[in-house]
């Protein structure tokens, strides 16, 4: 399905029904990415599953901010009347969830899977390769990694919302990346998958669900 918000279009999959949950993807992914994990929440949500502006089927635009993005979730929640909601978010879905959060949008739950707050939460490594994929591909999508988010720690203490904070043990960023960004947050958990990268928990998300499906009550 597809509505029309803030001037584009935004490419969207329903399914479930009960209280409201948002999915909000990674770069350069789409809906698809949350397709097994959207399947498992149907019994108990209705779950909206996003193609953020510039990915999926949803309008390609000059504009890749984390700013507009999350204007255009405000404006898809206004537009849809979905009060109250719980969102997750993975990867650049998750800072997407904070600039809500920051914003004031009420949410009754956070979950932030592979989260960073800037480009310095990346291992030395993994921003190396990103420098260097950028450098043959001139993507705006991997120099929007590279430049942004610019979130402060002490921002993130405004938020009240629960919130859930999840990692791979293997993620591309640095570990103190979650277990800071959980001691900020004045009401929130950290759970480390052992043995899991940044998205493989998110890819196959037995391990996963049981946890959400526990906090998102």
């Amino acid at each position: 399905m597809k509505i029309t918000v803030n001037g584009i279009e935004l490419n969207y999959v329903q399914s479930g029904s009960g209280p409201v949950v948002l999915l909000l993807h990674g770069n350069g992914e789409d809906h698809q990415v949350f397709e097994k994990l959207q399947a498992k929440l149907a019994d108990t949500y209705t779950v909206y599953a996003i193609d953020s502006r510039n990915h999926g089927e949803s309008t390609q635009t000059t504009d890749y901010s984390y700013e507009t993005m999350a204007q255009d979730i405000v404006a898809f929640v206004a537009e849809l009347k979905l009060h109250p909601i719980r969102i997750i978010g993975f990867s650049d879905g998750a800072i997407i969830g904070i600039k809500l959060a920051l914003l004031g949008i009420p949410m009754e739950r956070l979950a932030l899977l592979g989260v960073n707050l800037s480009p310095a939460a990346f291992k030395k490594a993994e921003y190396m390769l990103l420098e260097l994929e950028y450098q043959q591909t001139k993507s705006p999508l991997i120099k929007l990694m590279l430049d942004q988010p610019q979130i402060r720690l002490e921002e993130v203490t405004t938020i009240n919302s629960p919130t859930l904070v999840i990692a791979g043990e293997n993620d591309v960023f640095r570990p103190e990346t979650f277990s800071e960004l959980a001691k900020a947050l004045p009401q929130a958990e950290l759970l480390v998958f052992e043995n899991e990268t940044h998205d493989s928990y998110v890819v196959n998300p037995n391990k996963l669900v049981d946890s959400l499906k526990l906090f998102l009550k």
